[in-house]
């Protein structure tokens, strides 16, 4: 072990196989920090016994918690059970046995959907319990709140050093690319892709193409997780993004122009179009002075070139 290697604090990633998760440790490994990615067997985070002990015999100093039950509407609106029960399991646990293990510092990721589903935009850290939430993913935002409060509160009472920060919507290499249940980015890439390759006259798009949202290149997101691990010391949640917003339509449209598809571009005004507007306001992020680094367009490449390679391995 070289002496650079003892300098860096050992981390611990659990969730390292998801986008997020597997984003943080190709960060942490550019920088070479020590990560340990799991365990062999894989513990089942939901287990508080495993856990425990897990963190004993491991003794890792920093934690990035990426672990979580994630989906798109559909899979939150038949499974909410799943994603209450799931999510409070895995944090409740992760943040516990951190605190009794004596790591020195964990980093949570939250979600932007934490925030009132009518909150003004762009969205403050403030307005967090201002208001309802969107009702097709309360299950998991509340799970998120607890996970938020929980870190404040092991800091009060025992001085722990627990972050919460809030990503907007991500994308990038390793999302989930399946068509029932997938985001937007992914779901738009893909179908536009098999459009392409099978000569169809157009690609059709639910809504009206005039909602707004904000998208951030996943590996941006891990660049800001690692920055505030090194620069960030507080229990006040900070908002990830780009502060920067895209209509629908306009996605669509360099989607296609970044899959080179040469049919047309149809909006379904039939289905429904969500929230008009999700947009972070990222000032107590940039004031520390971080800006994420790559363009929407130059992530979107990436991405795509990303799926095309792994194309065969990802399809359902």
């Amino acid at each position: 072990m070289t002496a650079h290697h003892r300098s860096k604090p050992k981390v611990f990633v659990p969730g390292s196989t998801g986008m997020v998760g597997s984003a943080i440790v190709r960060r942490l490994r550019r920088d070479d920090y020590p990560v340990e990615t799991g365990p062999v067997p894989r513990v089942d985070l939901c287990e508080q016994a495993s856990v425990r002990r897990l963190f004993r015999e491991m003794k890792p100093r920093w934690v990035f918690l990426a672990a979580a039950k994630v989906g798109g509407i559909k899979a939150n609106s038949t499974y909410p059970a799943d994603f209450i029960y799931r999510n409070l399991a895995i944090q409740t646990n992760v943040l516990h046995a951190a605190y009794e293990s004596g790591v020195e510092k964990l980093l949570f990721l939250g979600s932007s959907c934490i925030y009132p589903k009518f909150a003004d935009q762009p969205i403050k850290e403030e307005y967090l319990l201002t208001g309802p939430l969107e009702p097709t993913n309360e299950p998991y935002a509340v799970a998120k709140i607890a996970g938020i409060v929980m870190a404040q509160s092991y800091n009060r009472q025992y001085g722990t050093n627990f972050l919460s920060v809030m990503p907007t919507n991500l994308y990038g290499p390793n999302d989930n690319f399946d068509l029932e249940d997938s985001h937007v980015v992914p779901a738009l890439l893909r179908k536009t892709h098999e459009a392409k390759t099978s000569g169809k006259e157009f690609v059709e798009v639910w809504g009206s193409g005039e909602v707004r949202r904000e998208f951030l290149h996943v590996d941006d997101l891990a660049d800001a997780c690692v920055f505030l691990m090194e620069n960030y010391d507080s229990g006040d949640i900070i908002n990830i993004g780009t502060g920067i917003d895209i209509a629908i339509r306009d996605l669509a449209m360099t989607i296609k122009d970044v899959v080179g598809f040469t049919g047309d571009i149809r909006f379904n005004t039939d289905m429904p179009d969500g929230t008009p507007r999700k947009l972070l306001d990222v000032s107590r992020l940039t004031a520390l002075g971080w800006r994420p680094s790559m363009s929407f367009r130059q992530g979107l490449e990436a991405t795509y070139r990303w799926y095309v390679e792994n194309e065969h391995r990802i399809r359902k």
